[in-house]
């Protein structure tokens, strides 16, 4: 009998992916079958096309999409195909999963002004059915809530900054959204503060407008910021180590179309696309 046919079969499985990480191939495979999500490490196109631009994209653990186009809900399978959904209230922002929930931030009034011009709330939908759930003010965000995430128990929301404001600002809240603490990050200007956030790896991660669009990393505790030149703005997916989807989009005669495209992390770049 061959020798082969003796090995363990965890052994053949081990030597298997070391040829193929070698190959340039387990990587990607790694990255697909260990993320919780089941996501694939690969282009994502979402279908359709929208009056709004893509404002931000969550997954929950069943490998399903969630696309904030500001005034549509989308719910995508693993693969972009549309499962669900639903027009909403002109701003939807960007979005978070949690607990069979999906969490979006929203402005019903102006972004970027001083106090008193915004309408921050967050809205709360069935990951299922995506049927409006509850709303819940958040009017400590008083630049306008523009994207949220979900981390060790608590929500962080961010959102607008008015043009000469030289800090960032992150807003906690508890479970129920009983408001916790305002964070400042020392970023400086931000055009038009930050779109999208993300907590991976011991950092966050958050969009920016700007030109060339702006990345911005802080440690846990929002210190230590840095800023890339990277394009983040129109959604963070973490999936595992040192590995993301990221919103992409644009304009089409049909509509607004999106994107989602896998990144690496780069300690020169922040983030690069993955295969540049």
């Amino acid at each position: 009998m061959s020798h082969l046919f003796m090995f363990p079969r965890r052994s053949i499985l081990q030597l298997t992916f070391a040829m193929l990480t070698l190959c340039g191939l387990g990587e990607s495979l790694f990255a697909q079958s260990k993320t919780d999500k089941q996501l694939p490490y690969q282009k994502i196109d979402c279908e359709g096309g929208y009056a709004g631009h893509l404002q931000g994209v969550c997954a929950d653990d069943r490998a399903q999409l969630y696309w904030a186009y500001t005034t549509q809900l989308v719910k995508t399978n693993a693969l972009g195909e549309i499962v669900r959904q639903v027009a909403v209230p002109t701003h939807h922002g960007d979005l978070c999963f949690h607990d069979g929930k999906v969490y979006v931030a929203v402005n019903l009034g102006q972004f970027n002004k001083p106090a008193g011009h915004a309408d921050s709330w967050v809205y709360v939908y069935d990951a299922q059915s995506l049927e409006l759930l509850s709303k819940h003010a958040v009017q400590e965000v008083v630049h306008g809530a523009g994207g949220m995430e979900f981390h060790d128990g608590q929500f962080f929301i961010v959102g607008g900054l008015p043009g000469d404001v030289e800090v960032n600002y992150v807003y906690e809240y508890d479970a129920d959204f009983h408001f916790v603490k305002r964070h400042a990050i020392a970023s400086g200007q931000t055009y038009l503060g930050i779109q999208t956030a993300a907590f991976h790896d011991g950092h966050w991660w958050f969009g920016c407008y700007g030109s060339p669009q702006e990345l911005l990393r802080t440690n846990a505790d929002f210190q230590q910021p840095k800023r890339f030149p990277y394009f983040a703005c129109y959604g963070i997916v973490p999936l595992t180590s040192g590995k993301f989807l990221i919103g992409r989009g644009h304009k089409q005669p049909a509509g607004h179309v999106g994107w989602l495209v896998p990144a690496c992390v780069d300690e020169t770049a922040g983030m690069r696309d993955a295969g540049d």
